[in-house]
């Protein structure tokens, strides 16, 4: 398994929406939903358009092997709600949100996601980019902006406050940040 980073430059993130945003409506919102709810792949991919039709999106997380997760609500913003209202009108409630070419009402695989995502880490000259990059960008702009590592900690629900600051990426923004200043 390859370590993914999350995208911190804005700009960055903003020509990547424009660019999945030209090619394909559903990569699009594939990509917005995730660095701008925090969730997981896995979580994501289950979403139907019912699950978006309202200012929260409420759903289960994945079960690990090791524990039960409680529900998770999230509300959207306004420029995310309508976007999501703009994909999905017109849409069967029943359908999945990121639905597959293939089959009849199946939603993309990981794998797919992971193509889509890496199509355009390519197209930006990104090495460490793939699905859990979302979730990691949401996480590290929710931290730069609050600054609360155990309220981020509960969102994602880890079990413990370095973990977190691992998983987002800032141990290691503050390791090269020590590291370009010590000039010998």
């Amino acid at each position: 398994m390859n370590l993914v980073e999350p995208i911190r430059d804005k700009e960055l993130i903003q020509d990547i929406k424009d660019y999945l945003k030209q090619k394909n409506r559903r990569n699009y919102i594939l990509f917005l939903l995730g660095i701008n709810t925090g969730m997981a792949i896995a979580d994501l991919l289950k979403l139907k358009v019912r699950d978006v039709e309202g200012w929260h999106i409420v759903y289960k997380r994945q079960k690990t092997l090791k524990k039960r997760r409680p529900a998770q609500r999230i509300k959207l913003s306004n420029a995310v709600k309508k976007e999501l209202r703009e994909y999905t009108k017109d849409k069967p409630k029943d359908e999945f949100l990121f639905k597959s070419r293939n089959g009849k009402n199946k939603p993309i695989t990981r794998a797919m996601a992971y193509v889509i995502l890496r199509e355009a880490a390519e197209e930006f000259g990104l090495e460490a980019i793939g699905t859990h990059s979302m979730r990691k960008t949401w996480g590290y702009f929710y931290y730069k902006k609050f600054n609360d590592v155990a309220d981020l900690q509960g969102q994602m629900g880890h079990a413990d406050p370095s973990y977190t600051l691992r998983y987002i990426g800032i141990s290691q923004d503050e390791k090269d940040k020590r590291r370009s200043n010590l000039v010998l």
